[in-house]
């Protein structure tokens, strides 16, 4: 026969009438009991450690992927905030040149200033259509300062030739895609036309610098960038449609921005965060979040089945010793809380021993790479790596404890309804 809980408070220093002490004798006599067992309670402790692993990997592989879309997003086209004209991005694509910000102005300077700034550079955008030979395809333009903008794309890789020098360069950077479809190479002429920002039409020649890819194939295929003084020429406008931030940490952006709206004229400039922009990125996280909890989900039925039929076992072969605690005066309160405590005990030990396997497996996996399929949107397969975070390492120890804790709800509760004439009884 096991301990009951009177042989656990007199053979050890806590007191009866002492909630903690009362909490911790629970758990002492929950973790005696558990070692009776060893064999079962070291199974229903691995089944708990297998699915907070196969959680940890499959979070810290979604976990990595919204990071490396982010920062991929933030350092290829948005920056971690834009600045405009308000209502630009609800009516700029009409009339971009009616939301122009000045060139070298005082709010510019004052925001390079700023703390946790690592660059700002202006951007102007503009359309038309490039030619070169029979072929000519509509495009999407930006104008940039090739050396602020260099912090801020290096998540764009030049494929061919070279990037963009200086902001005079008579040179163009096209996307793979455009360059693709134009039949083009690096040192190869394409000619620029576009309507003007006063209507009527503009052409400059220029030499294509290189091509480059970004995360998104759909992009590629019509964007172009231009020196910005060759845009402004083209366009025949002077200061730009945005300035785009880069900060020192992502993390930092909703400060910088509830800063810099305090500091900036709502009525001449509007600050709008990577994540306003980020349509595609906000979606994949909405689709993947899903699909986590889904796994969440199936994981913690396994462990809830796994651990029931656990404690069930163990109710039943301590039926004789349950009811003999119950003659002699044990309150039943006392049995359920045992049960719980043992329930507990196994999710706490699965959830730990889990999550430090979660952590190595996920460090060896990520050290060799795990080779991915272009996704639906992109012209390039990448390499996943493993993410695990504090909190999807609390996020499983947490669900561990739940799902073993559940589990125990109903043996703990039949074992505390036992009764007491038929639990003597028992195997007779």
């Amino acid at each position: 026969m096991g301990l009951t809980y009177a042989d656990s408070l007199n053979s050890t220093p806590f007191r009866a009438n002492d909630p903690v002490d009362t909490l911790l004798a629970d758990f002492f006599l929950a973790a005696r009991n558990l070692r009776r067992n060893a064999q079962r309670t070291l199974v229903a402790v691995l089944t708990v450690a297998s699915g907070i692993v196969a959680f940890l990997l499959a979070g810290g592989f979604i976990a990595w992927i919204f990071e490396d879309m982010r920062e991929a997003t933030i350092r290829s086209q948005l920056g971690h905030v834009q600045i405009v004209r308000p209502a630009y991005f609800e009516k700029g694509i009409a009339d971009p040149y009616a939301f122009l910000l000045p060139a070298n102005s005082p709010e510019q300077r004052a925001i390079e200033d700023a703390p946790g700034v690592a660059s700002v550079t202006p951007r102007l955008a503009f359309s038309g259509l490039v030619s070169h030979g029979e072929v000519t395809i509509a495009f999407v333009g930006e104008g940039i300062d090739p050396e602020r903008e260099r912090p801020i794309s290096s998540r764009i890789i030049v494929q061919e030739g070279s990037d963009l020098k200086a902001a005079d360069q008579p040179a163009v950077l096209l996307g793979e895609g455009l360059a693709r479809s134009l039949g083009v190479r690096p040192g190869d002429l394409v000619v620029l036309l576009a309507t003007a920002a006063n209507g009527s039409p503009n052409a400059v020649e220029v030499s294509v610098a290189g091509t480059f890819a970004t995360i998104s194939k759909e992009y590629d295929d019509v964007a172009l960038r231009l020196p910005i003084v060759l845009a402004r020429k083209l366009m025949r406008v002077e200061g730009a449609t945005s300035w785009v931030v880069l900060l020192e940490r992502t993390a930092g952006t909703a400060s910088f921005v509830a800063d810099q709206r305090a500091r900036l004229p709502p009525d001449r400039f509007e600050l709008v965060p990577w994540n306003a922009l980020a349509d595609f990125y906000n979606k994949t996280v909405v689709l993947f979040s899903s699909q986590v909890s889904v796994v969440k989900f199936i994981i913690g039925l396994i462990i809830v089945l796994t651990i029931s039929n656990t404690q069930t076992m163990s109710v039943l072969e301590r039926t004789r010793e349950i009811g003999t605690s119950l003659a002699i005066g044990q309150r039943r309160q006392v049995v359920l809380r045992m049960f719980l405590a043992e329930g507990l005990l196994i999710g706490a030990l699965g959830g730990l021993v889990g999550i430090a396997l979660g952590y190595l497996l996920g460090a060896i996996i990520s050290l060799i790479g795990i080779p991915m399929p272009p996704p639906p949107g992109m012209a390039r397969g990448y390499v996943g790596q493993i993410l695990i975070v504090p909190a999807l390492a609390g996020e499983a120890l947490l669900l561990a404890l739940l799902t073993t804790l559940l589990a125990s709800l109903m043996p703990a509760w039949k074992a505390s309804r036992m009764n007491i004439v038929d639990a003597l009884r028992h195997n007779q």
